[in-house]
C-alpha cells in the first residue's frame, strides 16, 4: 500500500477484510483410512478470492480428544515447508487414549489453489486415539467440526467496531513472529460436522486379548534372551553359557 495515506490505507485494509467475509464456501475431507489420516480443508473465497493474493487465510479447527496431531511430525513437516500450522496447547500427549484425553485447537494455514485463484486449501495429518472398550458395539462416532476462517490482509493493528476480529492472535505468516490482528471471515460450511467411524474393542474379548498379548510377550522375549545369549551379550550383567 506504498503512496496511500494512512487514512486512505486503513480504508483499503477494511475494504479488504469486509470482502473477505462475504461469500466464503468451507469443506474438509479426511483422506486415506485406518488411524492414520490426512484432514484435507479447502476455502473458497468467492469474489473476494481474486484480489486476496497478499492475505493469509487460515483455517482453525476444534479438534475433539478422539482426533490428534503429533507435534513432532508437525514439526519435521514444517522443516521441510509441507505444511505449516499452529496448535494450541503445543504439547500433546500421543499416547493417552480418547477417554484421558483433551480437546486441541489447530490453526492450519492454507495456500492458495493453483487451480482456482480464488481457492485455498491445506492438508494436515491427523492421528486417531483408540476408544474405550464397548459391550455392545464395534464402533464409535467420532465428529469433528467444520473450521473457522481467519483472515489476515493487513501489517499493522486495527481496531474498528464495524469488524469481527478473531480471539486468537498468532503470527501472519512465517516470515514474522510477532502477533497481528486476525478477523473472522463469515462462511457457509458444505456440512456441520464430519463424522469419523473409529474400531472399538468389546469388553467381552478383553480375556482373550489379555492371554494373547501375555503369550506373545513372553515368546518375543524368549527369542530376544535367546539371541543375546547366543552372541555372549547380555549387557554385562548376566553370564550366559553355551
Amino acid at each position: 500500500m506504498a503512496g496511500l495515506s494512512p487514512g486512505l490505507a486503513v480504508l483499503f485494509c477494511a475494504l479488504q477484510v469486509q470482502a473477505a467475509g462475504r461469500g466464503a464456501a468451507v469443506t474438509q475431507e479426511l483422506l486415506q483410512e485406518g488411524f492414520h489420516r490426512d484432514l484435507l480443508v479447502k476455502v473458497d473465497l468467492g469474489e473476494a478470492g481474486e484480489w486476496a493474493g497478499g492475505c493469509t487465510v487460515v483455517a482453525r479447527s476444534q479438534l475433539p480428544p478422539g482426533i490428534y496431531v503429533d507435534p513432532y511430525e508437525l514439526a519435521s513437516l514444517q522443516q521441510h515447508n509441507l505444511t505449516k500450522a499452529v496448535l494450541i496447547p503445543d504439547v500433546v500427549d500421543v499416547e493417552a487414549p480418547e477417554y484421558s484425553a483433551t480437546g486441541l485447537v489447530v490453526l492450519l494455514y492454507l495456500e492458495r489453489d493453483p487451480r482456482c485463484s480464488r481457492c485455498f486449501r491445506g492438508v494436515l495429518p491427523v492421528h486417531v486415539r483408540y476408544q474405550r472398550p464397548a459391550g455392545d458395539r464395534e464402533e464409535a462416532l467420532v465428529a469433528l467440526k467444520s473450521p473457522e476462517v481467519l483472515v489476515c490482509c493487513c501489517d499493522d493493528h486495527l481496531s474498528t467496531e464495524s469488524w469481527k476480529p478473531a480471539e486468537v492472535e498468532v503470527p501472519c505468516s512465517g516470515k514474522r513472529d510477532y502477533p497481528c490482528q486476525w478477523y473472522s471471515a463469515a462462511h457457509k460450511p458444505a456440512y456441520e460436522e464430519l463424522i469419523l467411524q473409529v474400531p472399538v474393542g468389546l469388553k467381552q474379548h478383553s480375556a482373550l486379548v489379555c492371554v494373547v498379548t501375555l503369550l506373545a510377550t513372553v515368546f518375543c522375549s524368549s527369542l530376544i534372551l535367546a539371541a543375546v545369549c547366543k552372541h555372549g551379550h547380555f549387557f554385562s550383567l548376566v553370564t550366559c553359557s553355551e
